[in-house]
Parts: structure tokens; C-alpha cells; sequence
């Protein structure tokens, strides 16, 4: 049994809570008025808007050392909806692996909306969480907790791959932004 802290306790954060619950592992919710509350979980989730991250960073970056911290992130525009903030060559989760370097840093959730991780569905489909990561234990960690929780798993590669997976996950917030699919909706994978 594994611990996971989230750190966010908005729709994203309720949602991986859920899961996590659902798989009988334990669940420590830290909100923004927690700024006090020792983060306890061998797996700490940063449910969180992008441009809340550094903040984190800076006041827990002690507390994240030696755990594997999983990004949920995509770093959007949320002024224009219309860009990512970070450099082509780079992810969200490439710039917190690099603030947080004795962390063993993973992208995942990002492609899911909260309704179909909390519903474990995506139309037809099973809902699967896409985790990338240069730590197979770690991935192998996330994924046993997650599939306890009774989501599919797919290990979509190296830590680079997060880049490839915060675009899709633009796409699908543009597309729900802009009312073409449901919040409740969202891409599904057939495999």
C-alpha cells in the first residue's frame, strides 16, 4: 500500500483522490491553506495550475527530495487559451525534474479531465492514464497504484514524452474550451 499526497484539492485533485482511495491506498489532501502540513506521501501528486508550481518549489522543494513527484500540469496560456508557456524543446515537467533534481519526477493525468477519471470512462472506453518518466520504478509505482484504482495504464516513455502529452492535453482543454467535446469527455484509448 502506498501514500499519495496531492497537493491541490480542486476538481483534478478530488478526481486522483478518488482513484487512489478506490485501490485502498492512502490519500493526504493538502490545500492551499495547508502551507503548514508536512507533505507524508512516497507518491506527491502537484494538482495544481501551472503557475503555481515554482511557489510549491520554493516551499516545499525540501519535503518533494527522494519522492516521486508526478506533474499533472499543462502549461497553457490561460490568458488566450491559444499557446503553451514553455519552450518547444521543453515540457512543464522537464523544467520541475530540473528544479527538482533528487525527485523522481513523472507526467501523468494531464490527458484525462477529472469527470472521466472520477467516472472511469471516456465514452465507450475505459478511461487510461498516459505516465511518462526516466524512472521505471517509479512509473512502475504510479501505475500499480493507479490500476488499483482501476484505470488503465500506459507507460508512454521517457520523461522527453511529456512534451508530446501537454499538447494533447492543450488540445483537449481547446477543444472543450470551445465547447466541441464535453468536460466530461475527451480522447480514449483503444488498445
Amino acid at each position: 500500500m502506498a501514500t499519495v499526497s496531492i497537493i491541490g484539492t480542486g476538481n483534478m485533485g478530488q478526481a486522483i483522490a478518488s482513484v487512489v482511495a478506490k485501490g485502498g491506498n492512502g490519500v493526504q489532501l493538502i490545500g492551499e491553506a495547508d502551507k503548514d502540513k508536512q507533505v507524508t506521501g512516497e507518491i506527491v501528486v502537484l494538482a495544481v495550475p501551472y503557475p503555481a508550481v515554482p511557489q510549491i518549489i520554493a516551499e516545499r522543494g525540501e519535503q518533494l527530495a527522494g519522492k516521486i513527484v508526478v506533474d499533472i500540469t499543462n502549461p497553457l496560456n490561460f490568458e488566450t487559451f491559444d499557446s503553451l508557456t514553455v519552450p518547444a524543446d521543453s515540457s512543464a515537467a522537464a523544467e520541475i525534474a530540473a528544479a527538482l533534481p533528487e525527485s523522481r519526477v513523472l507526467k501523468a493525468f494531464n490527458t484525462t479531465f477529472a469527470g472521466t477519471l472520477a467516472s472511469g470512462e471516456v465514452g465507450p472506453l475505459g478511461t487510461t492514464v498516459l505516465v511518462a518518466g526516466d524512472d521505471a520504478d517509479a512509473k512502475a509505482t504510479l501505475a500499480g497504484v493507479v490500476s488499483a484504482g482501476g484505470l488503465k495504464v500506459i507507460d508512454a516513455g521517457a520523461l522527453k514524452r511529456a512534451r508530446e502529452m501537454e499538447a494533447l492535453g492543450f488540445l483537449q482543454i481547446s477543444l472543450a474550451a470551445n465547447e466541441k467535446i464535453s468536460w466530461t469527455g475527451g480522447f480514449g484509448v483503444a488498445a
